[in-house]
């Protein structure tokens, strides 16, 4: 476990912010659909580009120790995990890259 997922276990320790999974998941659920819908609303439906605003930062902020509360709720180590995902598709990346690379282009 990382050193931040050991702050945000500590903070919710001190805060009682502890809930079961199935609350976690709709809170999370609750913060992504509001922070969807802030961009939706803002780009007039994607019509126009997004600029994020001043509560932004906190507000994803806000989701991602979510995250690292429901992980820490469910015992995985997030760091981890993510940085296994963040390789496993760095290498799929590769080797889709190899496989059109030598490839002739009028194959698909």
């Amino acid at each position: 476990m990382d050193d931040l997922q050991q702050a945000v276990a500590r903070s919710a320790d001190s805060a009682d912010l502890h809930a079961n999974v199935p609350t976690l998941l709709l809170e999370l659920q609750t913060m992504l659909g509001s922070l969807g819908a802030t961009v939706t609303s803002d780009t007039d439906r994607g019509r126009r580009p997004y600029r994020p605003g001043e509560d932004w930062p906190r507000r994803l902020g806000e989701l991602a120790y979510g995250v690292y509360l429901l992980a820490d709720q469910t015992g995985v180590d997030i760091a981890r995990v993510v940085t296994d995902t963040a390789a496993r598709l760095a290498q799929q990346a590769e080797q889709a890259r190899a496989r059109t690379d030598d490839a002739w282009p009028f194959e698909g």
